[in-house]
């Protein structure tokens, strides 16, 4: 993250420590998507994930974990692409988060 202080990127630095979520599982599936993958989103889809970072943390894992899925469709395709951005993507880099 830089100093930049246009409206854009005080939004990516929100949404930045919105992501990090303390749990581990967690942080490595949200932080890489964010950081490689939101500025190709639709405007539709940021929005979802701007949702998306405001569920509960058990909500969370059981949708990124796949135990189930949001009921929402615009939440159940942003959650999709995380897992598949996180299926496809060397993330080994986050290990260390």
């Amino acid at each position: 993250m830089n100093d930049d202080t246009s409206p854009a990127a005080i939004l990516r630095k929100r949404l930045y420590w919105h992501s990090r979520r303390g749990m581990w599982e967690l942080d490595l599936l949200l932080i890489p998507f964010l950081e490689h993958r939101f500025d190709q989103l639709s405007e539709d889809e940021q929005l979802a994930y701007q949702r998306l970072i405001e569920e509960e943390d058990q909500d969370l894992f059981g949708w990124l974990m796949r135990r189930e899925w949001p009921e929402e469709p615009s939440l159940k395709h942003i959650v999709q692409m995380i897992v598949a951005h996180a299926e496809n993507t060397d993330n080994s880099a986050y290990r260390t988060l």
